[in-house]
């Protein structure tokens, strides 16, 4: 299944600096946190889920390039009862949910760990699994009670392909993403407590329904979509229709007893489908813009080239030192420092006469 379902091909785009999340989707029962981590007890890599055989390829491309200085982060939260939970630091109080324009919805003070190897991503995940919370009820005796978020940052350090010594910056993300499953009352027969998860469970995913369903109408996605209604929706909001790249894991159960919570992960996976995303390569503001000038001024050189080339060969026209190549080089700078004037950024660009 890791080979098939585009997992590996989400796990190059974060390397190159795209903001990915993979996520599995489906009623209680159905095998999610088995399909995404595999056995409470791994005993070999034969055995492992979506999440550490993931990891083990974002390492093996990692090593795959040597010129490039890579920085792995990882993080791993939970969303319990509508409240943010740090599974790296159970101990303390839940997290707020804030919100910035040039970073969208994040988790604030959330525990953040540098892994220089994979043994540290993968103990970054035990000890994650160790503490989330989970309950047991009438359908699954180990049931997932919370959301949880394993988020792991890819950021990447490499020469330009011109020889520049400025180093080119890029921040990818993959965020994996295991959902609690959906679940009718009558048949979990849950009471007191775990009444109180089930509504809150059930309650995030209308949501992320109702985003989704949103965003896979066109019509619909002209006008207002409800992603903050829900901390789970906010914390999905480049994933569901934004900047990134999103994988959808639809899990089943063969019982008949379940069909009709079946045929509802089915249509919910099918409009999932229908969403476009618009994903691009995570960069300082700064540096893209740099980048930007340089493929400009780059342009300019070559249509220099073109039309020196020209004159040189007599093709007529204009001369080299001609006024009007002047003026046209001119126009072109000045409506570059134009469009740039609030990133002054300097440069020169001279002709050979």
């Amino acid at each position: 299944m890791f080979d098939d379902c585009g997992v590996v091909d989400i796990i190059d785009r974060a390397v190159a600096g795209y903001s990915a999340t993979v996520f599995a989707f489906g009623q209680t029962g159905s095998g999610k946190t088995f399909t995404m981590t595999g056995p409470p007890t791994i005993s070999s890599p034969d055995h492992y889920g979506i999440i550490p055989r993931a990891l083990r390829h974002l390492f093996e491309v990692i090593a795959a390039n040597p010129n490039v200085k890579y920085t792995v982060r990882a993080a791993y939260l939970e969303i319990y009862n509508e409240a943010v939970q740090d599974l790296l630091n159970p101990s303390a109080a839940s997290l707020p949910v804030r919100w910035k324009r040039n970073r969208g919805f994040y988790v604030e003070n959330l525990f953040v760990v540098e892994c220089e190897v994979l043994d540290d991503c993968l103990a970054v995940l035990e000890e994650g699994l160790r503490n989330r919370t989970t309950g047991a009820h009438a359908l699954n005796e180990r049931s997932s009670r919370s959301h949880s978020i394993l988020t792991v940052y890819i950021d990447s350090r490499t020469l330009s392909a011109d020889g520049d010594l400025r180093p080119t910056q890029k921040f990818g993300k993959i965020s994996f993403v295991d959902l609690a499953g959906s679940e009718r009352v009558k048949d979990s027969k849950t009471t007191g407590e775990a009444l109180t998860e089930t509504f809150n469970i059930n309650r995030s995913l209308l949501v992320l329904g109702n985003c989704i369903s949103a965003l896979s109408d066109a019509k619909k996605k002209l006008q207002h979509v409800p992603y903050r209604d829900s901390k789970l929706t906010k914390l999905l909001m480049d994933s569901l229709g934004g900047n990134g790249l999103a994988l959808m894991i639809a899990c089943v159960s063969p019982s008949a007893q379940v069909l009709s919570e079946t045929v509802q992960t089915l249509r919910y996976a099918s409009r999932a489908k229908r969403i476009r995303n618009r994903p691009v390569v995570q960069m300082d503001p700064r540096e893209e813009l740099i980048a930007k000038l340089k493929a400009e001024v780059k342009r300019l050189r070559t249509e220099n080239e073109q039309l020196r080339g020209t004159f040189e060969g007599g093709g007529g026209g204009a001369a080299p030192n001609d006024p009007r190549l002047a003026s046209y080089y001119g126009a072109e700078m000045d409506a570059l420092k134009h469009e740039h004037v609030c990133n002054p950024i300097f440069f020169s660009f001279g002709m050979t006469h």
